[in-house]
Parts: C-alpha cells; sequence; structure tokens
C-alpha cells in the first residue's frame, strides 16, 4: 500500500453465538483484506444488538452510533449472514438498515465502497437465497458488491478457531473476498 493514509475494511456480521461458523468466516475474510495490508475491524453478534432501526428516532443506542460511525470510516466492508430460514438474520439486517443514517454524509451510504458479501447456512438453498439477499442490499444502499460472493453450506463445511475449515476452497474463496474488498479500497484511495 502506497498511501500515507491508512485503509480500513469492517466485518459485519457473525451470530449472537460467539465463534459461529459466520462469525468464523467473516474473520477468514477479513484476514484475505488484512492480507493487502489495510486496517480491519469486526462488529459481530453482541455489537449487533441493536433497537429495531427507526429513521423517525434521532436519538441512537451507543453501540447503533459506533457501528454507524465505523461503517462512515469504512473504506471497504464485508459482510457475512447466516441463513435462517431462507433469508439473512435480523441481526444483520436491522444492522444494515442503520446505514439510512448516512444518507446525508458526503459519501452517502455505502457509496464508493466494496462489499464483499458471504452467506453461510445449513444447506445449499439458504445460503445461495440469503447471499442473493445480501447482493440486493448492497446495491441498494449504493455499494459495489465485489465480483465473488461465498455461498457456503455448513452442512458440509465446518469452520475451526484457527482460521480454516474443512474446505479449503471455502478458505480460499473468503480470502480472495477479503482481498477484492481491500484492493478495490487501495485502487480507489489512490
Amino acid at each position: 500500500m502506497t498511501s500515507a493514509r491508512t485503509i480500513n475494511v469492517l466485518g459485519i456480521g457473525g451470530s449472537l453465538r460467539e465463534g459461529s461458523q459466520s462469525e468464523r468466516a467473516l474473520q477468514i475474510a477479513l484476514a484475505g483484506a488484512a492480507e493487502v495490508g489495510v486496517g480491519i475491524r469486526m462488529l459481530t453478534g453482541p455489537d449487533l444488538v441493536l433497537p429495531f432501526y427507526d429513521a423517525g428516532e434521532p436519538d441512537r443506542h451507543e453501540r447503533a452510533g459506533t457501528l454507524i460511525e465505523a461503517v462512515r470510516q469504512a473504506d471497504g466492508l464485508i459482510v457475512v449472514s447466516p441463513g435462517y430460514h431462507g433469508a439473512l438474520s435480523g441481526l444483520v439486517k436491522n444492522a444494515l438498515d442503520y446505514v439510512e443514517d448516512l444518507r446525508d454524509d458526503q459519501r452517502p451510504y455505502l457509496d464508493g465502497r466494496a462489499v464483499g458479501l458471504a452467506a453461510v447456512a445449513y444447506g445449499w438453498q439458504a445460503a445461495v437465497t440469503t447471499l442473493e439477499q445480501l447482493r440486493t442490499i448492497t446495491h441498494a444502499l449504493r455499494g459495489w458488491a465485489t465480483p465473488l460472493g461465498g455461498a457456503i453450506n455448513s452442512a458440509e463445511t465446518k469452520f475451526d478457531e484457527g482460521g480454516g475449515a474443512s474446505d479449503e476452497k471455502s478458505v480460499r474463496t473468503l480470502r480472495l473476498i477479503g482481498r477484492q474488498v481491500a484492493e478495490f479500497a487501495v485502487t480507489r484511495a489512490a
């Protein structure tokens, strides 16, 4: 990286269960971003327990303020959601709804930022439909979804505590998603 300013990639996702499969997938994707030399930050589970988003309520919970500011400062994002009943989790969806608070920023919503996306679900149908929903939300928020997205079937792939998985292809895919986000952010900053 040649810029004097640190490029930052924010990871959002996981579930309320510490060490969940989706949280471990997010860690792997962020490790891929870190390989490019960018700063990384992760907000998961308890960080995302927020009041339901209400555009008419100007006061924000402390965690909501932290999330909004982290997104504001991010040059790229990685979002990983578990797939629940064929859709992204309410936890992740509510967090993404808070991006609405950036509507009046100089860089509104996710404008000009790459967003890497992955879904982890017990079965291919839920993994694929969740990834598709994440892409739709990213586009609605003016983000640039990376060319590669990850649909991971947790019935076949198990992530471990050491940053690996039973399926090396899933690890390579997640790391590449992270690298794509970071490389886009670095290129855009130059």
